[in-house]
């Protein structure tokens, strides 16, 4: 399965491997589409792929940390 993504991160998880511990957890291959960090906000398209089931999971554990979530569909490229 495969899901799109766009991450915003709070200032104080900027400088976090969320995605990695994620992706390491729950057995997800992320892929980096677009990213904007700056020392005050993150913001990051993310592509999931893995199970229905892993990838589920593994976006309620970056809610859970406080990442707001929200789902893309259609073209990533801009």
């Amino acid at each position: 399965m495969k899901t799109r993504i766009k991450l915003t991160f709070p200032q104080d998880l900027i400088r976090e491997p969320v995605i990695f511990e994620m992706a390491k957890k729950y057995d997800i291959m992320p892929n980096i589409r677009r990213a904007k960090i700056t020392a005050s906000i993150g913001e990051i398209i993310l592509e999931l792929d893995g199970e229905e089931q892993n990838v589920q999971q593994g976006i309620e554990h970056l809610r859970q940390q406080g990442i707001n979530i929200e789902l893309i569909e259609g073209d990533i490229l801009e």
